[in-house]
Parts: C-alpha cells; structure tokens; sequence
C-alpha cells in the first residue's frame, strides 16, 4: 500500500526543529498542484488556453494559465499558515504573508514552467524552492535574497500523463503521485537517485550557432556521446533525467552570456533537488546552489544532471579540458 504524502510528511517532519511546519507548507504546494492540474487538464474545454494580453517583469507574454497557477499556489500558502513571504516569477514584488513566529518560511515559485506548451499537451509543472527566515528577520525583497544552498527543502510537480510531485529535503528526495481516485498524493518513488548511467543530453540545438566556440564544443562532445532528448519544458526534461540519467543544458549565449533561466524560481529548486539525488548543477562558471543572488528576477545559465558529465560538460565550457 502505497502511503500518503501527508503521513509521509507528519512522519518525517512534525515536531523536528529544523523542519517543523514544512508539513504544512508542502500540503499547501499539494494543494494548490490538485487546482493547477485540473484546470491544466480542462484547459482546451475551459478557454484557459492562450495570453492575458500583459507581459510580466521578465518582459514574457503572460498565459492564462500563468496567472491562475500563481494564484491558486499563492492562495495556498497564505492558508497554510507556515510561510512568511512568496516569491513569484509571475509577480514582481514579494508578497508578504506575515513575519509572525509561526510564519517561518520563505517560498520562490516559477508557478507554471513550460506553460507556452499547454496547446500541444506537453508536460508542463511547478517549481518551488523553500528556505527559512530568522525568528527577527523583517521581510522584504531583500530576505529572500537567500543563496540556493540555504534552502531547506524543495519541490516540483508535473502535469502530465499523470501528475508528480518530487520532494526533497537534505540527502532525501521522494516521488509522489496523484491518486486520481481520492486526489491523495501516494509514494511511488522513494528515495530517488539520479541513475549513474547517463542516458542522454537535453538543450536546444537550435541555439547552438549562438554559442561560444568552448560551448559548442561541449555541446558537439555530448551530442557525440549521447541521445538527445528534448521537450522544451524545463520541469518534464528535468523529471525525465532525474528518474533516467541524464544532463540538461541552457548555456548562456554570445548575446546573453548570463542566461535566461531564472535562478531564485527555477535553477535553485532543481538545483537543490538534483543534489540530494546525486547529481550537480552548475551556471557554467560556479555551483549553481553558491550563487549570492543580486535581485529576485535574476536569470542564470543552467547545467543540471548526472554529476560527472556535469562536471566534465563545464570543464570542456572552460576550456579545461
């Protein structure tokens, strides 16, 4: 019998000092993950498909979706009673909860990666990074401006031919699905690790003439050695090579050297989560998870995946090799 997220949860976390209260916030991402996927799955039936007309502060459309997404995952954890701020990428400033001692955690959330998808049935999901404040720490933008190695715990679903949702906390990362029967998340995949046979490589090749010569060249080596396995959406690439080895690549470029991934909503959650299962990321230049972040929206080239082609991918980058 495959046991609930919720006992799994009250197990592990209740009445520890350096995760009470993660139980509730985890429900409230479970919460609002139950929301996004029904109407992911409705979308066409529903007219939630296609742009609001707006752009957000990254200067991208905004989807329909991306703005239910935002408020069906913001909504759950003001309720929840644990999280004291949330990040958005869909918002430009915090939204501040409440700096009450109860409230002691701090969420950044990319709400609906890979939404641009939806029409053509990709996988698409939530990404969700999860740190904790000081008891006194007054909160603003500046307070979640907190390196992805102080995170204490991380979380992403997938809306997809089911939907997943993959928790991690130190040294620990856990796969559950939705049980479409009751809507409880189950455990299906205990104590993920990231396989030590690296099956594949993910990017877009069609950026590849924008690349520098080193990346080329790392991009030419794993496409030398490897298959190339690409979806387009960060969250449903990750999940695959999470589950089946592999590495996945969005370099920055000779137009933009820093890259277009957002670092506090995506890089440092998948991050986080790729390193308790074994594997590493990397910007190209230094640990992703070492970064100290300069603004909320900042962007970051990723390298993420199997830890030794990781490594090997960046020395080659570097000319290292």
């Amino acid at each position: 019998m495959f046991i609930t997220l919720t006992e799994y949860a009250v197990s592990s976390w209740r009445g520890s000092e350096k995760y009470d209260g993660l139980e509730a916030v985890v429900a409230g991402i479970a919460e609002g993950a139950k929301q996004i996927q029904a109407k992911v799955r409705a979308a066409m039936l529903a007219h939630v498909v296609g742009v609001t007309g707006e752009t957000n502060v990254q200067g991208e459309v905004v989807q329909i979706l991306d703005t239910f997404s935002s408020d069906a995952l913001v909504d759950a954890l003001r309720l929840c009673g644990r999280v004291a701020a949330i990040g958005s990428e869909e918002i430009e400033e915090t939204v501040i909860v409440s700096d009450s001692p109860a409230h002691r955690y701090l969420v950044q959330m990319d709400p609906l990666d890979g939404s641009s998808n939806i029409d053509v049935a990709v996988s698409v999901g939530s990404i969700l990074g999860i740190w904790k404040r000081q008891a006194d720490e007054k909160i603003s933008d500046a307070t979640l401006l907190k390196k992805g190695k102080e995170q204490v715990a991380a979380v992403y679903t997938v809306y997809g031919s089911c939907t997943m949702m993959v928790v991690a906390t130190r040294e620990n990362v856990q796969g559950f699905t939705l049980d479409p029967a009751d809507g409880t998340f189950r455990l299906t995949y205990p104590n993920i690790r990231i396989p030590e046979k690296n099956s594949c490589y993910s990017t877009n090749e069609g950026n590849f003439k924008g690349l520098d010569s080193s990346t080329q060249k790392a991009v030419e080596e794993l496409r030398n050695t490897y298959s190339l396995r690409y979806a387009g959406s960060l969250v449903a690439d990750f999940h695959r090579n999470l589950l089946k080895g592999g590495i996945f690549l969005y370099p920055g470029t000779v137009k933009s050297p820093e890259g277009k991934l957002r670092l506090m909503y995506e890089a440092n959650p998948l991050a986080f989560i790729a390193e308790q299962a074994g594997g590493a990321a990397s910007s190209g230049k230094e640990r992703i998870l070492d970064i100290q972040p300069q603004k909320l929206h900042q962007r970051t080239a990723l390298i993420i995946g199997n830890k030794d082609v990781v490594e090997q991918t960046v020395a080659v980058m570097n000319n290292r090799q």
